[in-house]
């Protein structure tokens, strides 16, 4: 007998509430489970190109930093070559680069930075290149579906008004909430501040 299964409501979409970090970097809420976590360390120790760091904040509708956000990070490295299969040009990727991170938004602070490498213009639809940027995938309470940015860099201004995603975006003022601001240091730091909704709210694509 076969039980019919049309009539099934769809179940209710939840947030990733409180424990996503015990799932997802259980270091962070305090939980030694591995001897190493999953994306700690994007670039590895023999990534060529420039090291970088980036720092920011994700602010809520009120202005306030949220402290229990989950970022991840995927780039290519800096010649543009991602580290995926679907990447005909994965095999030149230097050891240890993964292209990945997961970072977490400070408990105290909300602060977030990582350091990784400054990523190469990627070829996009249509043989078109991408800018150099970083696409992030944020998650946190009170966040439905995981929501997709991308950061570029404000020195590629060039390469980032050719770009075809940023060109996609009408209003000037809404493509500058996907620039970074570039600092000067050792290694220099771009500074990436992320707004949920109100006022500057950060451009989210739905992929």
């Amino acid at each position: 007998m076969v039980q019919r299964l049309d009539y099934l409501s769809e179940t209710p979409s939840q947030t990733a509430g409180p424990y996503v970090h015990i799932g997802l970097a259980p270091g962070a809420a305090g939980f030694s489970i591995f001897d190493r976590e999953l994306g700690h360390d994007i670039a590895g120790q023999h990534a060529a190109g420039e090291r970088i760091r980036v720092e920011g904040t994700i602010h809520d509708a009120a202005g306030a930093p949220l402290r229990d956000a989950l970022i991840e990070v995927w780039q290519a490295n800096a010649a543009g070559i991602h580290a995926h299969p679907d990447d005909p040009r994965a095999p030149e990727v230097e050891d240890g680069f993964r292209g990945w991170g997961r970072v977490l938004t400070d408990f105290d602070t909300g602060l977030f930075g990582f350091d990784t490498v400054k990523p190469g213009a990627v070829p996009g639809p249509g043989g078109r290149m991408q800018a150099p940027h970083l696409s992030l995938w944020i998650v946190a309470r009170g966040i439905n579906l995981g929501l997709h940015t991308r950061m570029y860099f404000a020195e590629e201004a060039e390469a980032n008004a050719a770009d075809p995603v940023l060109g996609l975006i009408e209003q000037p003022v809404r493509r500058q909430t996907l620039i970074a601001a570039r600092a000067a240091g050792t290694p220099p730091v771009h500074r990436f501040d992320i707004r949920l909704q109100g006022a500057g709210e950060t451009v989210f694509f739905d992929i």
